[in-house]
């Protein structure tokens, strides 16, 4: 008799701690990635671009358009500085 108390009492407080994990990551959103947390706009709107010539570097081109290293990264992700090429297009000014 004491044995199915001691079952059932063991399921009971598994089942109470597992909707208690359940509810806590439904309400932090992570568990089903529900989309309840607004994520911020990450979409980039160019409004001027440039050309790479022959010779120019990253370092050139932020001078060129009075730019910092910073917004130049924003306005350019995953550039190479190491491998511009001839007519490569950058952006230079913008918004995210």
């Amino acid at each position: 008799m004491a044995a199915t108390y001691y079952k059932s009492g063991l399921v009971y407080n598994l089942v109470l701690v597992l909707s208690l994990l359940l509810v806590a990551s439904m309400a932090e959103g992570r568990l089903f990635n529900l989309g309840f947390r607004k994520k911020p706009s990450t979409t980039l709107v160019c409004d001027s671009v440039f050309g790479i010539r022959q010779g120019d570097t990253c370092f050139g081109v932020e001078q060129i358009f009075n730019i910092t290293a910073e917004t130049f990264g924003t306005l350019n992700p995953n550039l190479n500085c190491d491998k511009l090429f001839v007519g490569q297009w950058l952006c230079v000014e913008g918004s995210s």
